[in-house]
Order: structure tokens, then C-alpha cells, then sequence
């Protein structure tokens, strides 16, 4: 990994003099994985780029990492006392959330970029974070990234495990209308079976989950209409988005689709090459801000100019 290169002085601003930082300053800041050891990297990509670069990363592993309304609000924060307009890519790493926040989150990029609005994923852009991909007017990733589906997750009680587990709300519904099809078919072969395994489901959540699946697809077909896909109809991209939309296609809602896979579902998305300088200055990037979101943050947000970690 390329090292930062990092001034060995700073100026106390209060007494007007320069104090010679210490080694051990350094050591610590690398390990903590702070703003100022991805600070340079960001100013190398907008060079390259010719746009403001906005980081935004989220841990795979702290649910409370989901991203969330108050993402949106953070990045309208930063890029009104930053940006002036032009092209603002965004870097994303991150498992999602809301969709709705996904939604607000395009719509402020989209705002202050006056429609230039890109994003890169570094290595995964997952369910909501996929919905943000899907509002950028153009996607830049690796071979080795991918983004995922956007059907709802669900969380499930395993009465086989005692705990709760995340499943696809597509499921659950299709689970409970299996059921009912059969006890109005009449081909269950013994009735009080069927109907202690309903009692276990509720009419209300089944409506719910079915709205849930209804909002998560007219986002998806929302922001692509509105963006690289506007030469389509809805329905005609809702069938190319199949795959990111029907659980039964790829079969689990972690299933990988990669960039030639959503490149042929319609998708403007631009290929980094491994070997690349840009790719190269990416991949320290994630390196540095994943260790970040992994050991020390939930989320980081960031620019050239500032850092958020919560």
C-alpha cells in the first residue's frame, strides 16, 4: 500500500508558531485510519476525475450502520458549504438500509450536481446502496465489485434457533400465499395443520411486506426513468431489472451481481481496470475507510476538505 505523504510540521494557529509533529502522531493516526490518511488519496481521484469526490462508507457488520435519512442530510450539509456545482461523484461502500433514504440521497447529489452526478463502488453497493447506483447518471466499477438486489428484508423469528434472522419479504409473503392457496384449493389433507401454521402469520404484515416490494421497485424504475434508462418505459425497465427486483431470480438477497452482469441489464456503468493508477488509489482508499467503518466508526463520511465518522 502506498504510503500518504504527510507534512512533518504544523502551525498552532492560536500562537501563530510551528510545532514539529512526532513520529508517534503519525503512528497513531494510521492506526486509528483518520480523515487525513484518506485526505490526499481523495484530492488524487478529483484531479483525475474532475469533480468533487464524496466518500461515503458503512459497516457490514453494526445494523445500527443502516443507512438512514440522517445520511442525506449530512451529505446536503457538507456539499453546501463545499461544493459551488459541476460533477460530484460519489465513492459508496456500503450493505443499505432505507430505500427512501437512498432516494433522498440521489435526489441531494443530483441538486447540487446539476445532474453530473456519478458513483463509484470500490467493492460492494448493496440493496439501498444498489438504489443510489441506479440514480447516478453513470457507475464506475472493477470486475471484482458488485452490486445487489433491492427486494426487502425481513426480520425472522427461527423457531429452530431461537433467534432472529434477515430473509427476503418476497418469501414470506410467497410462503403465506402458498398456504392460503392451498386451504381455499382444498387440497390440504388435514385442515388443522394448515391453519395453526396461518395462525402464525398476520394479515396486516402481509399487506405491509407487499407494499414494502411495491416501493422498492418504484424507487428502483423512479430514479433509473429519471436518469440513464429515460428512453424506456416503466414496464420495460422493470423487466430489465428483473434481477435486482425478484428474489426468485438470484435466489438470496446477498447474491452478488456483478458489473458485467448489470452492464447487460441496461446499467452505464464504466469499467476501472485493475491495473490502473486510478484503481490503485481506489482500492488504498477502501482499505483505509473500510478499517475505519470495521474498527473504530459506523459510517465515515468525507471529502477532501472535511471528515465525518460516527
Amino acid at each position: 500500500m502506498a504510503k500518504t505523504k504527510r507534512k512533518s510540521t504544523k502551525k498552532n494557529v492560536s500562537k501563530g508558531v510551528f510545532i514539529k509533529e512526532s513520529p508517534w502522531s503519525h503512528v497513531m493516526e494510521e492506526t486509528s485510519q483518520g480523515w487525513e490518511c484518506r485526505k490526499e488519496l481523495i484530492e488524487k481521484i478529483e484531479r483525475k476525475l474532475k469533480g468533487k469526490v464524496v466518500v461515503y462508507f458503512s459497516s457490514f457488520y453494526d445494523e445500527d450502520a443502516m443507512m438512514s435519512d440522517k445520511d442525506a442530510e449530512m451529505i446536503e450539509s457538507i456539499l453546501a458549504v463545499e461544493h459551488s456545482g459541476g460533477k460530484i461523484i460519489l465513492i459508496l461502500n456500503s450493505a443499505g438500509g432505507s430505500g427512501m433514504a437512498a432516494e433522498r440521497i440521489v435526489n441531494v447529489c443530483r441538486s447540487y450536481s446539476n445532474g453530473q452526478f456519478e458513483v463509484i463502488v470500490p467493492q460492494k453497493a448493496k440493496s439501498a446502496a444498489t438504489m443510489i447506483c441506479f440514480g447516478a447518471s453513470r457507475i464506475l466499477m472493477s470486475p471484482t465489485a458488485e452490486l445487489g438486489p433491492v427486494d426487502p428484508q425481513v426480520k425472522y423469528h427461527n423457531d429452530a434457533t431461537g433467534e432472529k434472522e434477515w430473509i427476503s419479504a418476497q418469501e414470506y409473503v410467497r410462503s403465506y400465499e402458498q398456504l392460503m392457496e392451498m386451504a381455499v384449493s382444498g387440497k390440504a389433507k388435514r385442515i388443522e395443520t394448515l391453519i395453526q401454521q396461518l395462525a402464525r402469520y398476520d394479515a396486516r404484515y402481509i399487506e405491509q411486506l407487499k407494499s414494502a416490494q411495491k416501493l422498492s421497485e418504484s424507487i428502483s424504475i423512479k430514479l433509473l426513468k429519471s436518469g440513464m434508462m429515460s428512453r424506456l418505459t416503466e414496464e420495460e425497465i422493470s423487466e430489465k431489472i428483473s434481477a435486482f427486483l425478484i428474489q426468485e431470480v438470484t435466489k438470496s438477497h446477498g447474491r452478488m451481481i456483478t458489473m458485467a452482469e448489470a452492464k447487460n441489464k441496461g446499467l452505464r456503468i464504466e469499467e476501472i481496470p485493475l491495473q490502473s493508477e486510478l484503481w490503485n488509489w481506489l482500492w488504498e482508499l477502501f482499505v483505509r475507510a473500510n478499517w475505519a467503518v470495521t474498527m473504530h466508526a459506523r459510517k465515515v463520511l468525507e471529502t477532501a476538505l472535511s471528515g465525518i465518522a460516527t
